[in-house]
């Protein structure tokens, strides 16, 4: 999967998850190390070949419990047919959510690092949070200017490293969130292959 819609949890009724899994582009300059990207033909897995599709997929994010204790959304693709859960429980320590597939089955835990000055969450593959089984983590691009102001839009940048890149000088992928938060993209490189949007 080359970024899923499973690393956001945005509301009710999100929607247009177009290039989820396409193909990324060879690296631009000044964006990422160049191992981070593959060519065409070998796109980067970062859950499982089985999520990465050669075209463009709409998908739809809904509350399914929303209460004191829980924060819960399904996934589906236009036709409501199911393709992920996920299961936040409030108020737990660490802050920490699960994605589960359509069945029931953890793919990948969401957990957000304790005294981080970026707000960071590391992904584990399941509900491991052994280091073997980390994927990636996303923080916030700087401590600074965590919003960028124009006359016409306020965006906030997410940095996204994979566990591969240890050394965290240039992100493998970048997310902007939008006006008020009603959309975000995903950039590798200067490519967008992923977007959401409130409807």
């Amino acid at each position: 999967m080359k970024w899923p819609a499973s690393f956001f949890s945005c509301g009710t009724n999100c929607s247009s998850w177009p290039a989820m899994g396409g193909k990324l582009p060879g690296p631009a300059s000044g964006t990422a190390p160049a191992n981070a990207y593959t060519t065409e033909s070998n796109p980067i897995v970062v859950i499982g070949e089985q999520y990465i599709a050669p075209y463009p997929v709409d998908l739809k994010i809904q509350h399914t419990v929303f209460t004191v204790a829980e924060n819960n959304f399904d996934i589906t693709d236009v036709n409501d047919n199911p393709i992920f859960k996920v299961k936040n429980k409030l108020f737990s320590f660490p802050d920490r959510r699960v994605l589960l597939d359509a069945a029931g089955n953890p793919l990948v835990s969401l957990k957000q690092k304790i005294l981080s000055v970026h707000r960071r969450w590391r992904v584990f593959r399941g509900e491991s949070d052994k280091s073997s089984d980390f994927l990636f983590s996303v923080r916030k691009s700087s401590l600074v200017h965590l919003k960028m102001r124009t006359k016409t839009t306020t965006t906030t940048t997410l940095d996204v490293f994979l566990a591969s890149n240890t050394s965290e000088s240039l992100p493998d992928f970048k997310i902007t969130e939008g006006w008020r938060d009603s959309s975000c993209t995903i950039f590798a490189g200067h490519a967008i292959i992923a977007q959401m949007t409130w409807v």
